[in-house]
């Protein structure tokens, strides 16, 4: 399944290298100010082409091609469509039946039974991100007075960012990164509890990115080595606001109305320069593999927009839920 979210619900479609990837958006209010400019900082700051990045560059102007009147939302499901210009699938001729290490190659191969697009990672390319992004700048326009900022701490266990990007690159190799995320302005109230948990919506969602491998919400892992009396968020007044924020915003699964906040881990890119050894699923015999291509050396910085569009899109629906409830 591609679709996420119940009142305010996010499809997604597409493959790297197809004609275009895209969302559609449904569920989104009516009346909502939306213009094709409103999409620009977010797209840029996803686009590649940057020291450690992919050189991979797209327009990535979003075309929306319903939902939209008079510059307002209309109601009607909203389709936002982004073109796939600037493909060299000649780099994944080889590919077909040789899995890289650490890709959905294998899976997918398995899974579609063989049919599944293999240029470029397909479907489950992180080029699909474009989409994410886009249908993150519907969701946050609809999410007024919240404000949603993700910055990368940190990459390859290193707060030197530049440096140690620089020493992946040199090597052909690749380096992960720690990403924090934090909301303000979100009302008493959201979420519920168990499944429908503020926690657990987030995380399906950050989940959904690729590369993604762990996330925590406030104190995150760190609470378990905590005592009650160091963890507790001790109240200051009536509004619920608290000392400390150990429980990163969220008490028993609903918003406590102090900062949201919670850090994601991303993995090394799959894809190095460096020669590695996979099997021929045709063959069945070992080979030496060197993956061609235009990847990047930390795709963690290019992540930040997409936690932010993946927060949107999950906040949104739980305040058109929360709202119901009024």
């Amino acid at each position: 399944m591609n679709r996420f979210g119940r009142l305010f619900s996010v499809e997604i479609f597409g493959e790297s290298h197809g004609p275009a990837v895209g969302a559609v958006v449904d569920g989104c209010p009516a009346g909502i100010a939306l213009a094709p400019e409103d999409f620009t900082e977010a797209m840029s700051r996803r686009r590649g082409g940057a020291a450690g990045t992919t050189p991979r560059r797209e327009p990535d102007i979003p075309e929306i091609v319903s939902g939209l009147f008079n510059g307002h939302t209309t109601g009607a499901p909203l389709t936002l469509l982004i073109r796939n210009t600037n493909v060299r699938s000649r780099d994944y001729d080889n590919l077909k039946d040789v899995p890289r290490p650490g890709h959905a190659d294998f899976v997918a191969r398995r899974k579609y039974k063989g049919f599944a697009d293999y240029r470029g990672g397909g479907h489950f390319s992180g080029r699909l991100t474009a989409a994410l992004v886009a249908a993150g700048v519907v969701a946050a326009r609809a999410l007024e007075g919240v404000t949603i900022r993700a910055t990368l701490l940190e990459v390859g266990g290193s707060k030197d960012i530049e440096a140690t990007v620089a020493k992946a690159v040199e090597e052909h190799d690749s380096v992960g990164g720690l990403i924090e995320c934090r909301v303000q302005g979100l009302p008493v109230g959201l979420g519920e509890p168990f499944f429908g948990s503020v926690e657990a919506m987030l995380s399906h969602a950050i989940f959904s990115i690729p590369a993604v491998k762990g996330v925590e919400f406030g104190a995150g892992f760190a609470a378990a080595t905590m005592r009650g009396s160091e963890h507790n968020d001790r109240f200051t007044d009536t509004s619920g606001k608290t000392a400390t924020n150990h429980a990163g915003g969220i008490n028993g699964g609903i918003t406590n109305g102090n900062e949201v906040v919670f850090r994601l881990a991303v993995k090394p890119t799959s894809s190095i320069g460096l020669p590695q050894t996979t099997v021929n699923m045709a063959t069945g015999v070992m080979e030496e593999l060197l993956i061609e291509g235009r990847h990047d050396a930390c795709i963690a910085l290019r992540v930040p927009p997409v936690v932010e569009a993946v927060t949107a899109i999950t906040l949104a629906d739980l305040m058109l839920i929360h709202k119901a409830y009024a």
